[in-house]
């Protein structure tokens, strides 16, 4: 199974398109990803827990 198809293969068994959709996506999760990690950062720093 290839991790990502090439815009000029013909096949079905890949898992990321090269296409916007899958770039946004993609972005997007590590964006909410690293906003997720920040914000327990924060709070722990808050409550004085680290």
């Amino acid at each position: 199974m290839k991790f990502v198809k090439e815009e000029e293969e013909q096949r079905e068994d890949y898992i990321f398109q090269k296409n916007t959709k899958t770039k946004f996506g993609t972005k997007f999760i590590i964006i909410v990803l690293i906003a997720l990690i920040a914000g327990v950062a924060i709070s722990g720093f808050f409550f004085e827990l680290f």
